[in-house]
């Protein structure tokens, strides 16, 4: 990064300039070069640097005294580049469970308290739903929006649940945070969820968490069906395919 022509204002525009600069470069920069080539004032850039350090996101060379940046910084874009690539890297072994299930595939992941498509594989027949990537879905009712939640953190379930009911699809939607929560249970319990004619009469859905190799939640993967592809029996046979398909996606995304 080429020094800058005027200072930096603020704390966090500095902060965000000391990393660019430090991207830049193999060797390192001290505080006194980060001080002089970003005309920052030699105490603030302190400040800044050992708090950056203190947080992971940078990392000091002992006999140097150099500062670059550290591995934390990696993950603020892992996040990001998974739903680049995920939809990509998804794709061929959803076909496979579409060839394994004869049913229409589904990835997704959760947004601002809704279930938003990233991807769909289309069953073979006359069969199709309304579905697109994009869509946003209720987390409730969906078995994707069950698999996510079930295995998200307690902020994001709580923040979920913080209403006094859901709204009511079918008569088998769920539509009590209690009663959503002690399924949420059973979903960790089987390690799939199911959406049985709850969010639309006469469409079940099958689904399970997709992880990372560190073993964090990034998306949820879904077989879905009317009620005559889908017997109210056939739930656990599905979830058989549907877990080979989500391992076979979080092995392909180790390697990338």
């Amino acid at each position: 990064m080429p020094p800058s022509n005027k200072p930096y204002a603020t704390s966090i525009e500095r902060a965000f300039a000391i990393m660019e600069m430090l991207d830049g470069t193999r060797r390192g920069w001290n505080i006194s070069e980060i001080s002089r080539r970003l005309k920052i004032p030699k105490s603030s850039a302190h400040v800044i640097v050992l708090t950056l350090e203190r947080l992971g996101y940078l990392k000091r060379e002992p006999a140097s005294r150099r500062y670059k940046l550290g591995l934390k910084i990696c993950s603020l874009g892992r996040g990001m580049m998974n739903d680049l690539v995920l939809p990509e890297v998804a794709l061929p072994h959803m076909r496979w469970l579409v060839e394994q299930t004869r049913l229409t595939s589904h990835l997704a992941v959760i947004e601002k308290g809704h279930v938003v498509f990233i991807q769909k594989t289309d069953g073979p027949g006359m069969i199709k739903f309304d579905t697109y990537v994009g869509k946003r879905a209720d987390v409730h009712c969906t078995g994707l929006g069950k698999a996510l939640l079930a295995y998200s953190n307690e902020l994001t379930l709580r923040d979920c649940l913080s209403v006094e009911s859901f709204t009511k699809y079918t008569d088998a939607t769920i539509t009590s945070p209690a009663g959503f929560r002690q399924e949420l249970g059973r979903v960790k319990h089987k390690g799939y969820s199911i959406d049985d004619e709850e969010e639309e009469l006469g469409v079940r859905c099958v689904a399970v968490p997709v992880f990372n190799s560190p073993g964090e939640l990034i998306a949820a993967l879904s077989v879905t069906g009317t009620t005559a592809q889908i017997s109210a029996d056939a739930f656990d046979k599905l979830a058989k395919p549907l877990k080979e398909a989500s391992a076979r996606i979080s092995k392909a995304l180790k390697v990338l």
